[in-house]
């Protein structure tokens, strides 16, 4: 399991002490180490989703209640995610079902990047789904990327096992759940699918590519594949961009490629109007195979995201705008 080095758990607990008002947490962790301990259960602010009590969504907005000032009695596992992320939709279940498992004894909170970039911003993600625990106000500990269930499970037992003494929710509602967390049966693996994600986990894209290809040729119709592969596509040619190929492009509108290439780099900076308006522009200001390589690059961007997204509804208006 990828684990954060000490620069980055250091930089994320930086970050998150500069974010939120760590300073007025002290007297609330004292005296809730005093005072009796319920099991947590969802916050009042916390918008509640399918996955169970102990599962939430958490925006900009009550980050420092339902996230920082709930880490004073529990663990909060965030879970940043997007919809159009196939590896954040094959992780997001085995949480949810986890968390509900541990009966309060840790606590879910789901984080939508797209519509809440400041807290990606906050820890610093590169690439999603990223993980962070957070207890007592502070990370303390991640990873990224999709993980077999039981890693994950042995990862929270740790969790839990370093915290117990320090934060008096697990405690209780362990006692609560009468001596510990819930076993739930796990799901068979695909063997298909963990070759693919150990190839993503090593950064050997060109053979998650191949592995995910190979599940389409026979599961043409498998929409979850569908999108692990493109996510993979995609990450690939993020990763390899040249960081200044945004300012390349913005200087000579004519090289296709540098288009193309900085559209790549916006979208996993999470400047998804742009990198679509970018596109446009070049398919408006092209024509023959130049013009359509822009346009069939685009197409492939909006498959990062789900059909219904305005921003992908706007931009396949303007491109019908520019292409007719």
């Amino acid at each position: 399991m990828t684990r954060p080095n000490p620069r980055q758990t250091a930089a994320m607990s930086a970050a998150l002490s500069g974010a939120v008002d760590l300073s007025a947490l002290k007297a609330r962790a004292d005296a809730a180490r005093q005072a009796p301990s319920k099991p947590a259960a969802a916050p009042a602010g916390g918008a509640p989703v399918a996955g169970g009590p102990f599962v939430f969504d958490v925006t900009e907005a009550t980050f420092q209640a339902d996230v920082v000032e709930r880490s004073l009695q529990v663990p909060v596992v965030v879970d940043l995610w997007a919809e159009w992320c196939g590896p954040c939709k094959q992780l997001s279940p085995v949480l949810e079902r986890l968390a509900n498992a541990g009966g309060g004894a840790w606590v879910l909170a789901k984080v939508d990047v797209d519509a809440n970039p400041r807290i990606a911003q906050l820890f610093g993600v590169q690439s999603i789904p990223t993980i962070v625990a957070i207890a007592g106000g502070q990370p303390v500990d991640a990873f990224s990327g999709a993980q077999p269930e039981p890693q994950i499970r042995q990862w929270i037992g740790a969790l839990l096992d370093a915290l117990r003494d320090r934060l008096p929710g697990i405690a209780a509602a362990e006692a609560n759940a009468q001596g510990g967390v819930e076993e739930v049966p796990e799901e068979p693996a695909d063997p298909r699918i963990i070759a693919a994600e150990d190839a993503i986990e090593r950064g050997d894209y060109a053979a998650a590519e191949q592995a995910y290809q190979q599940i389409l040729a026979t599961e043409p119709g498998n929409e979850d594949v569908k999108a692990a592969l493109a996510q993979v596509k995609f990450t690939a040619r993020a990763e390899s961009a040249d960081p200044s190929t945004v300012a390349k492009a913005d200087a000579d509108p004519s090289d296709v490629d540098a288009q193309l290439a900085a559209a790549d780099v916006q979208v996993a900076q999470q400047q998804v109007g742009e990198a679509f308006a970018r596109l446009i522009n070049t398919v408006r200001n092209t024509s023959g195979e130049d013009r359509d390589k822009a346009r069939s690059h685009l197409v492939e961007l909006f498959g990062l995201f789900p059909a219904d997204d305005p921003r992908v509804a706007k931009a396949r208006r303007d491109l019908a705008s520019a292409l007719f």
